[in-house]
Formats: C-alpha cells, structure tokens, sequence
C-alpha cells in the first residue's frame, strides 16, 4: 500500500467530473487500498478518488471511532434522500477549513463493492453526510460550494497565502 497525494483547492482538477469504473480489478483493490491509507494517515472519514487526482468513481469512508468500518464504493449513486440536517465539514482537499452544510439525514446508496458485486445500503447521520460530501466530489463539487462567495474567496485567498509559504 502506498500513501497518496491529496490534491487542494482550488486545483482544477478537482473540479473534474468522474468517469465509472467498467471492471473492478486488481488495479481498482489496489486504489482502494492506497485510498484508505492515505485517509487513515491524513486523518479523515472520507476520501474520493478525484482528491488523489483519479477521475474514476470510487470512494472510501469510515466514520467509526475505531477506524475499523471501511466502506469502500465503486459507482456510488444516491437511490433515496430523506431529512434534513447540517453539519460542520471539513475536507482534507480544503485543510484547516470547517463549515455548516446542510444535507439529507438518511440515503440509500447503490454501489459495486471491491469484488465488483452490486449492493444498496441505507446510511444516516454522519455516514450519510460523509458519502453525499463524497460523491460530490466524484461530480467535482468540492463542499466549500455551498459557502456563500464571499466566505468562499475569504477561504481561497488563505489557502494560497499557506501555499506561498510552503514554497
């Protein structure tokens, strides 16, 4: 397994829809595997292929407090959405920024898991916010979207002025 570079906003290639994967392989288990490392190590709960500069639809998730539930999705769609709610999110491709954003409560989901078997699941809460959060960035939204444009160019402008200094 290898640890992965996260691309950050505002890079453009995040902003790049995702294509599906047509046959999950060794190299698609392997992606998969690197994906939910580079997640662990980061730390997060979620990480899409397009955030480590793979435009294909697959992402990785695990919410538990014992980092011990991956749920790793290849095609993942939405079925269903119920509810409301807002929670404050972050993104490892948005570092050190955090916002409300208001999504479903409860989905299904429609997926092909690492052996490329179809299967639909009914997640909430947390579960449910990590996967709407990153699923959008399969379809190159990145959550800071939803921000009105002023908190928007506020959030880009830091994130170039830590960039400058990295240099």
């Amino acid at each position: 397994m290898a640890i992965l570079g996260i691309l950050t906003w505002p890079d453009p290639r995040l902003e790049q829809p995702c294509v599906p994967v047509q046959q999950v392989d060794d190299d698609v288990r392997q992606l998969l595997d690197d994906m939910a490392e580079t997640m662990y190590q980061a730390p997060g709960i979620g990480l899409a292929a397009p955030q480590v500069n793979v435009h294909k639809r697959i992402i990785v998730v695990d919410v538990s407090e014992e980092h011990d539930r991956l749920v790793a999705l290849i095609n993942p769609e939405i079925v269903t959405a119920e509810g409301s709610q807002e929670c404050e999110e972050g993104c490892l491709s948005v570092p050190g920024v955090f916002a409300p954003v208001t999504r479903a409560q409860r989905i299904k989901v429609r997926a092909l898991d690492r052996d490329g078997e179809a299967f639909e699941f009914d997640a909430e809460d947390l579960l449910a916010v990590c996967i709407q959060h990153e699923i959008d960035h399969l379809d190159g939204k990145i959550f800071v979207e939803y921000l009105s444009r002023l908190k928007r160019d506020r959030i880009r402008k830091k994130l170039q002025k830590q960039a400058q200094r990295a240099m």
